[in-house]
């Protein structure tokens, strides 16, 4: 379950409510979804985003978007560290960043303008960050994600750097 840190004010929320009440007051949506049948490790893609079409093709269908791919890395992906800095840097994208952590883990940290904080993304977490946000992204310590993306774009992730630089005063928080 998720996990919230407002990094500016060393403050930790935990309780569920809190963070999505508090995300939702910056229009960022997170849900726990479950799959309809259970899973393992090995499954494909196909297998896994079948156990999540009764969240997947609903929202999907509200929402306009086209488009759902599975991505799966762990520490002995190929390259994982240079896969890892890709999303290190501060960012937007032009279409929303929609995400459904399937297992592993990944932190998320927002620049709100007014605050930076880090949402700590575990198994079983759905994410929505609205087009334009600037975020970025980090899969360590533990290096696994496998996570279902869902796109407007059929072409998939496209990342607009700021090159702000804040992102080097929050990396390892």
């Amino acid at each position: 379950m998720a996990v919230l840190n407002l990094l500016d004010k060393g403050e930790t929320i935990t309780d569920f409510q809190m963070i999505k009440d508090f995300l939702a007051g910056y229009k960022i949506d997170i849900a726990i979804w479950e799959a309809a049948m259970p899973l393992k490790d090995d499954d494909s893609q196909e297998t896994i985003l079948k156990a999540y079409d009764h969240e997947i093709g609903p929202y999907m269908k509200k929402h306009g978007y086209q488009a759902a791919d599975v991505i799966s890395v762990n520490p002995n992906t190929e390259n994982i560290e240079a896969i890892r800095q890709k999303f290190l840097s501060e960012h937007t994208h032009a279409e929303d960043e929609v995400r459904y952590f399937v297992d592993g883990e990944g932190t998320f940290y927002f620049n709100l303008g007014d605050q930076v904080v880090s949402v700590l993304c575990q198994k079983g977490d759905f994410m929505a960050v609205p087009a334009g946000y600037k975020h970025w992204f980090d899969l360590a310590p533990k290096y696994t994600v496998k996570a279902i993306r869902i796109f407007t774009n059929p072409e998939g992730w496209v990342a607009n750097y700021t090159e702000s630089g804040i992102d080097k005063n929050y990396i390892g928080e």
